[in-house]
């Protein structure tokens, strides 16, 4: 299977009549793009706003991510989403780098939406602070859900996806300025001397725990919380098959931005061949029940040990209830004799005593931690608001609240705020791009 990514870097964005792109500057007709936001009848109000790198800009409630493609063969980028279904991972696709399409409400948020300031302190707290955003500011008639803490967000994501898709058209007819190719053959057919290395397999554990449709990572359009584990090649992840939830704590989500340029997939990518044969991707889910738990790494060990698996690294999205799933895979993958070691943020409290997991295993004993959702930010007020900022207290964000005894509102008067890092959209980048590193005492 092999795919072939065209990649444009994006070192400015700017309205203008015609979209275009010339010399790493992104023209956006802003009349057409919102044209394609409003394909969809729910959408009240849209705008799109820019901002960039080391703006004076906090962006909140922000509810997705996506790097803008489109592929060449004429096919959806998003199967299942932005059109029909059918397989990805092969041919050709073009993609503007160093910038998102970051779908933000315009006045409600939820339990899953985040945090990005574009500078200051915040600014380290998330990969997203270092690109070029296309903010989609909309607002939707989905009044069944106004005032539910969990939102869907249909509308919303689904015009920031088709959004995301248009600008990625833009470059469709021009010749890339860099190209990358992922290219991994039948594990049955590999030359002797990459089968003779130690195999890798890499387990996904999306978020999949609502158990009414609409709020899960989806596979290829299908809610994930209606798969059993199964064998995926890592260009399908690479190359769309997988959407961001609405539903997680925000600093342990996985937006499509993120599915697109899983780091984890293309550092295995670099050592295939070399120091590992990588073998692909299990792509598990996150479950409800014990027995849905132990059904599911049952299958994950079934999969790994017939693929041959030596070593495997897994990665949950969450923390709490999913650390059962995510130990009881680990154990599983153990007793097969499969070294395994995990990927993960914990929770252990503002002042970080807490146990970091709600389950644990003496397998487990090689675990890469990616932060404390727990870790309580103060950052001062920013000139620019996009979206509401008044949501980080109002609407039950993760790490956010009205108000406490001792640390008063989330957001006070001068409009600086106070959150637990659950906020910080995509902060803890379980996937593999995290900035964060250990301090030794």
């Amino acid at each position: 299977m092999k795919l072939e990514i065209g990649n444009f870097q994006v070192r400015s964005i700017e309205f203008g009549e015609t979209s275009s792109y010339m010399d790493g500057t992104l023209t956006i007709n802003k009349k057409e793009a919102l044209a394609v936001v409003r394909e969809d009848e729910h959408i009240t109000d849209a705008d799109i706003v820019l901002t960039k790198p080391g703006d004076d800009v906090r962006i909140v409630p922000v509810k997705e991510a996506i790097e803008p493609r489109f592929r060449l063969n004429g096919g959806p980028i998003f199967p299942g989403v932005t059109g029909k279904i059918e397989r990805v991972g092969s041919g050709k696709a073009v993609a503007l780098k160093n910038c998102s399409v970051l779908a933000v409400g315009k006045h409600w948020g939820s339990f899953g939406d985040g945090l990005i300031d574009m500078s200051g302190e915040g600014a380290k707290y998330t990969i997203f602070s270092k690109l070029n955003n296309i903010c989609l500011v909309a607002d939707t008639d989905e009044e069944f859900e106004r005032h539910e803490q969990q939102k869907k967000n249909h509308a919303i994501r689904w015009a920031a996806h088709r959004l995301a898709e248009y600008l990625g058209s833009i470059v469709k007819d021009m010749t890339p300025e860099s190209t990358e190719l992922f290219e991994l053959g039948p594990i049955t057919k590999r030359e002797k001397k990459v089968n003779d290395l130690p195999s890798v397999v890499y387990v996904m554990q999306p978020q999949s725990q609502i158990e009414e449709s609409g709020f899960n990572v989806l596979n290829y359009g299908w809610d994930t919380n209606r798969m059993l584990p199964t064998y995926m090649h890592p260009n399908e992840i690479l190359d769309g098959a997988m959407i961001g939830a609405s539903y997680m704590c925000c600093s342990s989500k996985w937006s499509t931005y993120d599915f697109q340029n899983c780091p984890t997939i293309k550092s295995l990518y670099k050592e295939h061949g070399k120091t590992i044969n990588f073998l692909g991707i299990i792509m598990s889910n996150l479950n409800v029940s014990l027995e849905q738990k132990e059904r599911a790494a049952m299958f994950v060990q079934q999969i790994a040990s017939n693929l041959g698996a030596d070593a495997a690294i897994i990665a949950e999205e969450g923390y709490g209830n999913t650390d059962a799933d995510f130990i009881e895979c680990f154990r599983l993958l153990e007793e097969a004799g499969i070294k395994t070691v995990g990927m993960t943020n914990e929770c252990t409290g503002s002042d970080g005593t807490s146990q970091p997991l709600a389950a644990l295993d003496v397998s487990a004993d090689a675990i890469v931690s990616c932060g404390n959702v727990s870790t309580l930010i103060e950052l001062p007020a920013m000139g620019t608001v996009i979206g509401e900022l008044e949501s980080l207290m109002r609407d039950g964000l993760s790490g956010g609240w009205e108000d406490d005894d001792v640390l008063g509102p989330s957001v006070r008067e001068d409009g600086s705020i106070i959150m637990a890092n659950d906020s910080m959209f995509c902060g803890d980048s379980v996937l593999g791009q995290s900035i964060k590193t250990v301090k030794e005492f």
